[in-house]
């Protein structure tokens, strides 16, 4: 195998003058006991592995997960062809306080985990090497809520010229945008590592265009600017759709011969914030309807499979959301590309302190040293992504009650993030400004765009009592209230919930490991909170009924009591009260439409129209086994439904698939949701049955969940018990060929069975 990997770097190296290898295989890991060392393959989270225990130093911000010292290896032989060749090792991410070696010399340290960097191996290379990272996140606490652990992103080797395109130089901007015709801008720099002198020049290509820059000669240990433009005629404007991008392909050129090139993808579009309307979109306001992303993936932890980021973004689309907030640090870069393709908008976030410890060993101990650098970095990384559409410079910042303090500090960044890219705002998360009186002092003002985190009356009292102001929700609740201020004022552009997913950590205590904020739960399911936020958000037809159950505990004989594990939820996607005798109800019904009709077994319990303040529509029932429908009317026709049907006993497990045919890489995942259903195929929502889970096939069970916020089982197994009748197995292909059965069994239940393709 490694045999046939360097012939192919050979081929791919005298074909092309960049050579990009993905690094990811091979690696050997440890917590420094090499004779304990195992074989994984990247992104990997050790961290995730648990197990989870309340003295984990991590706490319940860490999810009570494990933290430590973790180090990897990897043995490598570079093909014949690299010979006068430069080599780099480029890092999406390492978590955290990173160190890297090759053949035993250290390349440098990392400390901030959520950044990516890379080092240079080229007069370091031996015949057979080896390249050791360090990844140590032991001194806690260091996180307020579950930051991975290890070399949780993708590694890849990158081979060039001497002279050769410099990392993240090129840069496409559209300056003059119209639906006629755009102007694309390209900018890019040069590097000569060689020992003379070189004459070259930068030629771009985009939608069938080639432009070519002036020679300049560049002198060795030196760095050359080249720009170039083109006109393109009726562009493809990107927005808020899924789409393809645009490519710009970068050339550098000496005569004839091509000694480097990269190829950029970009869209075409222009994003602007109004002190009176808001936000724009190529010429057309729309409100930002956000909401704020840790970057976990549940069961997978932060070595996210793009499969499962694609899976919750599409369900977050579906329910009205149209931007994300990186909460609190840079995402890997595959998670931009993503945005990219579906058209959400980005708020791209740096930092969640700065010389201010939230936590004894965050990164307030680095900032001074690292914040400029870093910051640097990533906007270069990220400035070609279309869906980036604004900068954060920090979230909820403790130095802000010393004003002269804060605002120096925020004038630097401010300035960085314009030198690295001046098309882009910048704005921060201002945490209750009016206590350390941000909107007083001028420190707001240093802003492009005024973000503040809830307090939606004070944010517009800000713009009031300076109309110029540009103002943003950075954080902001699920309550109706947060809404309406949004909706009912043209001047506030948008809004970022807090949060869109369930994510680990910030349980507060034992026994909770992961937040219940999120309008997802952590297997990417629609909460009752979410359809609620679809009613306000979508545009399509919404509605979804849902029980309320009393707010108050219930002793077990009391009517409407449910089980103690579910005491705290008051929201119910069931018709399945643990009571079946008759006792009071209230059915919610979440709906955008004109008319909605409320039926219990077929019948009416009456219409309702809907308010103006957009509050759910809700019925006192007296309950009765059956159904629960709701039925949403627009101009007198049915525009959608939804039912909730009463539950019998277990029979059997249902399975659900959300793919078919799996290809055989790291990124792809199929979901696989058990349920334990009754003979009618309704899922029973007090099932706790454990499921196990067995394939057969070239498969196997990645993790598993059953989205209990207190549930203590290990992700990585084959089993999990139902919670609220149903649990997950993320399912990946071990060949790139062949047929996967998934079984699902339970003691009492019928065996549960669904099958699939491996596909290259």
């Amino acid at each position: 195998m490694k045999l046939a990997v360097c012939l192919l770097w050979s081929a791919a190296l005298a074909a092309a003058p960049r050579l990009t290898i993905p690094f990811d295989t091979d690696w050997r890991f440890s917590h420094g006991d090499e004779t304990a060392s195992r074989t994984v393959t990247l992104p990997h989270d050790w961290g995730i592995e648990g197990p989870f225990d309340e003295k984990n130093p991590s706490g319940w911000a860490g999810a009570f997960l494990p933290a430590g010292v973790g180090w990897y290896r990897k043995q490598f032989t570079l093909p014949a062809g690299t010979a006068g060749r430069r080599v780099f090792v480029e890092f999406d991410g390492v978590m955290a306080n990173s160190e890297v070696w090759i053949n035993d010399v250290s390349l440098g340290k990392r400390p901030y985990g959520y950044v990516s960097f890379r080092y240079e191996l080229t007069d370091h290379l031996a015949p057979v090497n080896v390249l050791a990272v360090r990844a140590d996140n032991s001194r806690q606490p260091a996180s307020r809520w579950f930051p991975g652990a290890g070399i949780n992103r993708h590694v890849r080797l990158i081979v060039t010229d001497p002279v050769h395109l410099d990392q993240w130089a090129t840069f496409v901007t559209t300056p003059k945008v119209t639906a006629a015709e755009a102007t694309v801008k390209f900018a890019t720099s040069v590097v000569n590592q060689s020992a003379a002198p070189h004459t070259v020049s930068v030629e771009f290509t985009t939608a069938g265009k080639t432009v070519q820059t002036k020679s300049q000669t560049i002198a060795p240990g030196k760095s050359a600017e080249f720009e170039a433009e083109i006109a393109v005629a009726n562009p493809k404007l990107w927005g808020l759709e899924p789409q393809e991008l645009y490519v710009a392909t970068a050339r550098v050129r000496e005569g004839k011969d091509m000694l480097d090139d990269e190829s950029v993808p970009f869209g075409i579009r222009e994003a602007r914030f109004d002190a009176d309307s808001g936000f724009l979109l190529n010429g057309k306001n729309l409100k930002i309807k956000g909401v704020c992303l840790h970057a976990d993936g549940g069961a997978v932890g932060t070595a996210v499979p793009l499969d499962i980021w694609e899976r919750r973004l599409a369900a977050l689309r579906r329910i009205g959301v149209n931007a994300i907030r990186t909460a609190h640090g840079p995402v890997a870069p595959e998670f931009l590309d993503l945005t990219d393709r579906m058209g959400f908008l980005v708020m791209d976030e740096m930092f969640d302190q700065w010389t201010v410890a939230k936590n004894l060993y965050d990164y307030h101990l680095f900032f001074r040293e690292w914040s400029h650098i870093d910051t640097r970095d990533t906007v270069h990384r990220d400035r070609n992504h279309p869906s980036v559409i604004i900068y954060s410079a920090g979230n909820e910042i403790h130095d802000t009650p010393q004003a002269e303090l804060a605002k120096g500090i925020l004038k630097g960044l401010v300035e960085t993030f314009h030198t690295a890219d001046p098309t882009r705002p910048v704005t921060q998360a201002l945490f209750r400004p009016n206590v350390s009186h941000d909107y007083d002092n001028g420190l707001a003002d240093l802003l492009d765009v005024v973000g503040q985190n809830y307090r939606e009356n004070e944010i517009l009292a800000a713009h009031a009592q300076k109309p110029t102001r540009k103002i943003l929700g950075t954080e902001n609740t699920h309550d109706r209230r947060a809404w309406l201020a949004l909706r009912d004022s043209p001047e506030y552009a948008g809004q970022f919930l807090w949060a869109g997913i369930d994510y680990l950590g910030e349980g507060r205590m034992w026994p909770y490991i992961s937040n219940s904020f999120g309008l997802l739960d952590r297997t990417g399911a629609i909460k009752p909170i979410g359809w609620e936020r679809a009613s306000w958000w979508s545009t399509g037809p919404v509605v979804h009924a849902t029980r309320r159950a009393a707010v108050r505990e219930l002793a077990p004989t009391d009517p409407g009591y449910e089980a103690a594990r579910r005491q705290t939820q008051t929201l119910f996607d069931d018709w399945s009260p643990a009571n079946r005798e008759p006792h009071p109800e209230n059915v919610e019904v979440y709906s955008n439409c004109e008319d909605v009709e409320l039926l219990l077994n077929g019948k009416s319990l009456g219409s309702k129209p809907l308010p103006k303040d957009a509050a759910p529509r809700n019925w006192h029932v007296e309950f009765a086994p059956g159904k629960i429908e709701a039925l949403c009317r627009n101009q007198g026709k049915v525009a959608a439904v939804s039912d909730l049907r009463t539950a019998g006993k277990p029979v059997r497990i249902a399975l659900s698939i959300d793919k078919v045919k799996l290809p055989f890489n790291w990124d792809s995942v199929a979901y696989i949701n058990a349920s334990v259903v009754d003979e009618n195929g309704i899922m029973v929502p007090a099932a706790a049955d454990n499921i196990v889970f067995a394939i057969d096939g070239p498969g196997a069970i990645a993790a598993v969940d059953n989205a209990d916020t207190t549930s203590h089982e290990g992700f990585q197994a084959n089993e999990r018990s139902a919670f609220q009748g149903r649990c997950i197995a993320l399912v990946k292909a071990s060949r790139d060929q062949g047929r996967i059965t998934v079984k699902a069994s339970a003691a009492g239940l019928a065996t549960g069975s669904i099958t699939l393709e491996a596909v290259k």
